[in-house]
């Protein structure tokens, strides 16, 4: 079975009011994320995925380095003519500095989405992380 890993962050603000990026796709909400590179370590996909889709830099956060979010699913890819892949996405949280202007590169924008848990906003990967993330900051 081929294996695929992500890596991403999701960014958090505090003002003006909680909320954090998600970018929007036809359908469907992501975080800004995407696939490791070969020699690629995980916070450095994140990183570089972050500024690609999004414009935000490192300077622009500053990351959490206790939290680290992991899920691993299995999907049928219709590039390998049905056969199933097992997709793991890593999600490190960020806390925004100071106010951006983001710059989506992949996707047709944007939205500061207000932190009020819970949220159900995609069952796969951002349900499971934002529960996840409330247990960190709030358990």
């Amino acid at each position: 079975m081929q294996k695929k890993k992500s890596c991403g962050v999701i960014v958090m603000r505090s003002q003006p009011q909680m909320s954090f990026l998600l970018l929007l796709k036809p359908n469907s909400y992501d975080l800004p994320k995407g696939n490791i590179e070969p020699g690629e370590d995980e916070i450095s996909c994140a990183l570089r995925e972050l500024f690609e889709e999004s414009g935000i830099t490192i300077n622009d956060i500053e990351l959490d380095e206790k939290f680290r979010f992991t899920v691993t699913y299995r999907l049928r890819h219709k590039r390998l003519k049905g056969k199933k892949k097992e997709k793991t996405i890593v999600i490190f949280l960020a806390w925004l500095k100071n106010e951006v202007v983001v710059k989506t590169s992949e996707h047709g924008g944007y939205i500061w989405m207000v932190w009020d848990p819970p949220h159900i906003i995609q069952q796969k990967t951002i349900d499971p992380l934002l529960t996840e993330l409330e247990n960190y900051l709030y358990g």
